[in-house]
C-alpha cells in the first residue's frame, strides 16, 4: 500500500471549521512536503481550482502548476500528482509545462486529469463550460494531444476542440512512456474514457465493498480493450484516535456544516455539475470527496483493519485528508506506516 495526501491547496478540508492551522501559502506546503517525506507519504496530490469550494469564493487558494513546479525542485522521492482541467488549459502548451517539471522532478511528476464541475468558476475566469457529455468529449481530444507532443515531434491534430500543425516540443518528458495519467469519475462516460486512456482511476471514498466492485468492472473494461492493469487509489479523510469517545468528538467537531456557510454555498451546484453513483449528503460533503466514507476513522487497530480490507478489495494507494493536515499526518506515520516498515 502505498501513502498519499492531499496538499491543502485551499487552506483545509473542513467547510465548517474557519481556521485549520495550515494556511494557503508556499511556506506551509512546501514545509508539508519536505516533511512527509520523511515520515512516509510517497504521493501528494494538488488539486486545481482557481476559486476556494472549500473555504467559500473568496477565500485564498495556491495555484496547483506554480505550486507544483516549486514543490518539485525542493522534493525528491515523492510523486507529485497534479490535477488539471482541460477546460482551463491548452493541450499542446500544458504538455509543455508538465514535460519541464518533470524534468525537473526527475521523473516524479504525474497527471489528475478532472473534467471541470464548477460553472461559477469557469465563467469568473472566462472559461467556457460545457454540459457533462461534452465536457469528457473534449477531455478525450485533449489526452490525444497531450500523448501526441510528448511522443512525437511534427504532431498535427484537426479536431472538434482542438487544431495543433506540425507540433514540436523538446525536452520531451523524462518518464517513459509518459508521465502516468490518473482520473476519477463515476458516470459510464467517465469510465469509459479513463479505461482507455489513463493509467490510474482514483476515486471518492467509499467502503471497501464499494471500492471492491469498481475495480473489478475497471478491470473488466481494460481486459476487454486489450490494456495493461491500472492503479486503484481512494479519497480517505484520517481520524485516529486512542478511544471511541474520542473519534466521536472530532467527528461531531468536523461534520456539522450549517447551510448558509461560506462551504456550503456550492453544495447544490456541485450536486448539479456531477453524475454520482450514490447520493451524497450534507455530512458526506462536509470534508472533500466523500473522505470519512472510506472508515479511515477509529482506534489504531480499528483503522489498520480497515486499510487491510482496501487492500484485499485491490486498492493500491490512498489520498488522505485530515485536520490540521501536519499534524495527523505525522499521527498517521507514527501508528500505521512506520510500524509496517521493515527493520533496518
Amino acid at each position: 500500500m502505498r501513502y498519499g495526501y492531499w496538499m491543502p491547496v485551499f487552506g483545509g478540508w473542513l467547510r465548517n471549521v474557519e481556521e485549520e492551522n495550515m494556511q494557503p501559502t508556499w511556506d506551509y506546503v512546501k514545509r508539508l512536503a519536505i516533511r512527509s517525506e520523511a515520515i512516509g507519504f510517497d504521493l501528494a496530490l494538488i488539486a486545481e481550482l482557481n476559486l476556494n469550494d472549500i473555504k467559500g469564493e473568496h477565500a485564498p487558494s495556491l495555484d496547483a502548476w506554480s505550486t507544483a513546479a516549486a514543490l518539485a525542485a525542493v522534493t525528491y522521492s515523492q510523486e507529485l500528482m497534479v490535477a488539471v482541467r482541460p477546460t482551463f488549459h491548452n493541450p499542446a502548451l500544458l504538455a509543455k509545462q508538465a514535460a519541464n517539471i518533470d524534468h525537473i522532478s526527475k521523473g516524479r511528476l504525474s497527471l489528475n486529469v478532472v473534467s471541470s464541475w464548477w460553472k461559477d468558476e469557469a465563467t469568473k475566469y472566462g472559461v467556457g463550460f460545457e454540459q457533462h457529455d461534452d465536457r469528457y468529449a473534449r477531455t478525450a481530444e485533449w489526452l490525444t494531444i497531450l500523448n501526441g507532443v510528448w511522443s512525437q515531434d511534427g504532431f498535427s491534430h484537426q479536431g472538434k476542440y482542438y487544431q495543433v500543425a506540425n507540433n514540436t516540443l523538446q525536452p520531451k518528458p523524462l518518464s517513459q512512456p509518459r508521465p502516468p495519467l490518473y482520473a476519477g469519475g463515476e458516470s459510464e462516460t467517465a469510465k469509459d474514457l479513463i479505461s482507455s486512456t489513463c493509467d490510474g482511476y482514483v476515486m471518492h471514498g467509499d467502503s471497501p465493498d464499494t471500492i471492491s466492485v469498481r475495480i473489478r468492472d475497471m478491470k473488466e473494461r481494460r481486459e476487454k480493450k486489450g490494456l495493461p492493469p491500472m492503479q486503484f487509489g481512494v479519497a480517505a479523510y484520517s481520524i485516529i484516535r486512542n478511544t471511541t469517545q474520542a473519534v466521536k468528538k472530532e467527528l461531531e467537531r468536523i461534520t456539522n456544516v450549517q447551510p448558509g456557510s461560506p462551504g456550503y454555498n456550492n453544495y447544490q451546484q456541485w450536486l448539479a455539475g456531477t453524475q454520482l453513483e450514490q447520493k451524497v449528503s450534507l455530512e458526506d460533503y462536509s470534508v472533500s470527496n466523500r473522505g470519512l466514507r472510506s472508515g479511515l476513522v477509529g482506534t489504531p487497530a480499528q483503522v489498520e483493519d480497515q486499510i487491510g480490507a482496501f487492500e484485499s478489495a485491490g486498492v493500491d494507494f490512498f489520498l488522505l485528508q485530515c485536520s490540521p493536515q501536519l499534524e495527523e499526518m505525522e499521527r498517521f506515520a507514527d501508528l500505521l506506516i512506520r510500524k509496517k516498515q521493515p527493520a533496518l
